[in-house]
């Protein structure tokens, strides 16, 4: 991890004499206005802000230059209609996760390396009013009987907030920025995450309605390659997709997003995962997309992969495609269903056509390592061959990720339903010009 200041990143320092000015003024027009209105930025509330801020201006006293005038007024605004002092990395492309560690530390993320802000909160009710402005909006609030929530941003970013006593050093808040405009299988490409050929072999995969799981690490980019996959998807299809927070960007037409609730403080309201998924099965879905598996909600969802809804597309935290079906089998067991683990396993085999392994590097880029067929049951072991595979040359410890995404020469057992979609891969695809059977030379 390299520390930085915020002249580093790009964030302009204020003097303190200026940012004690901002909070009195920022806190002054606060208490003046009911907590909803601070929620959303409209034309209305940005000119009571404004009038308010002009008043409160000129009784102070202050003679501020014009450049630093615009700085104070753009920082109340940001306090009182915005996320207050994480603003500026909202609206900073480079910064890709804002890390709030309490009151007085602030991190951020940029290109994969993990930096520290001179940003500061001035208590820890700043962080709360923060945490309050992001789940307000939502119907959902934390506090010391409910110290946890996880939320999204209005731009689809990820939210999560942990607050006392869970959070010993105060608030904690982490956004996980999402882009503007999604990343396609082209951007992938050209950042190195996959090849041309393992995209077109994915996309073939997608359209012949291959069952396929994404396994990694938290940060991994999971959500980025399931988002491409989804891409893929025909647009005549109708989609649902069933997340925790909605994060997935679908261009489709016919997309239904469901997003789970909380419990509400008289015990009633929560919509888990697993019930959505269990509704979904009732809307007549050609694809059911599930932003991540992490309990019982799996063993729903390999019943229905293996009852017609082909083309089913999930996350799974796992640091392998061999870990990846061991993690399934523990998650079908918080189901509570009594089921021996062979017929677990026999379900997640017979159910899971595909795995992509996505991996953090150590220089902090996201690279796909393996894409390993699920091919069958051999006694307790499920039998996997990989397709494509991460080839690397010997780590220096300096610079970037040097490696490649190569194709192993192997051709899956279900090349017939890529063939039957309309597919002909080849040996460019592949790797080879020899015609493979089932998976062997």
């Amino acid at each position: 991890m390299n520390e930085s200041t915020s002249g580093q990143n790009g964030a302009a320092t204020m003097p303190q004499d200026m940012i004690r000015i901002q909070q009195w003024i920022a806190e002054q027009i606060i208490a003046e206005l009911p907590e909803e209105d601070t929620w959303h930025r409209t034309p209305e509330s940005t000119r009571l802000v404004t009038d308010r801020f002009i008043d409160l201006y000129r009784r102070s006293g202050l003679s501020y230059s014009e450049a630093d005038q615009k700085k104070l007024f753009g920082d109340v605004v940001d306090d009182v209609l915005g996320f207050g002092p994480v603003q500026q990395f909202l609206d900073d492309p480079g910064v890709t996760e804002i890390m709030v560690n309490g009151p007085k530390k602030v991190w951020v993320e940029r290109a994969g390396r993990l930096s520290v802000t001179d940003v500061r909160f001035e208590s820890d009710d700043q962080v709360m009013r923060l945490a309050r402005r992001i789940l307000g909006p939502l119907g959902r609030s934390v506090d010391r009987s409910q110290p946890r929530a996880d939320a999204r941003l209005p731009d689809g970013s990820r939210v999560n907030i942990i607050v006392p006593p869970c959070a010993i050093d105060g608030p904690t808040i982490t956004i996980r920025k999402f882009p503007e405009n999604p990343l396609t299988a082209e951007d992938l490409i050209r950042l190195g995450t996959l090849t041309e050929q393992a995209a077109e072999f994915l996309r073939a995969c997608v359209n012949a309605a291959l069952n396929i799981v994404v396994s990694g690490g938290t940060g991994s980019g999971k959500t980025t390659v399931l988002n491409v996959l989804s891409s893929y998807i025909p647009h005549h299809e109708r989609i649902v997709t069933i997340e925790d927070a909605a994060e997935l960007q679908l261009l489709q037409p016919h997309v239904v997003r469901l997003e789970t609730t909380p419990v509400l403080p008289d015990g009633t309201g929560r919509m888990d995962i697993r019930e959505l998924v269990i509704n979904s099965l009732r809307m007549r879905p050609d694809r059911i997309v599930i932003g991540e598996c992490r309990g019982g909600e799996a063993l729903d969802m390999l019943q229905a992969m293996n009852t017609g809804h082909d083309g089913s597309l999930t996350t799974v935290h796992a640091n392998s495609p061999r870990d990846c079906i061991v993690r399934l089998e523990t998650l079908c067991l918080m189901a509570g269903l009594d089921l021996p683990a062979h017929v677990i396993r026999q379900q997640i085999v017979s159910a899971v056509d595909l795995i992509v392994q996505q991996s953090r590097m150590r220089d902090g880029s996201r690279k796909i390592l393996q894409m390993s067929e699920v091919q069958r049951l051999e006694g307790d072991a499920a039998v996997l061959q990989d397709i494509f595979l991460y080839q690397a040359p010997p780590f220096t410890g300096e610079g970037e990720a040097a490696g490649r995404l190569e194709p192993t020469g192997m051709r899956p057992n279900f090349l017939p339903r890529l063939e039957e979609a309309g597919f002909k891969l080849g040996g460019r695809v592949f790797g080879t010009t020899g015609f493979l059977v089932a998976g062997r030379r």
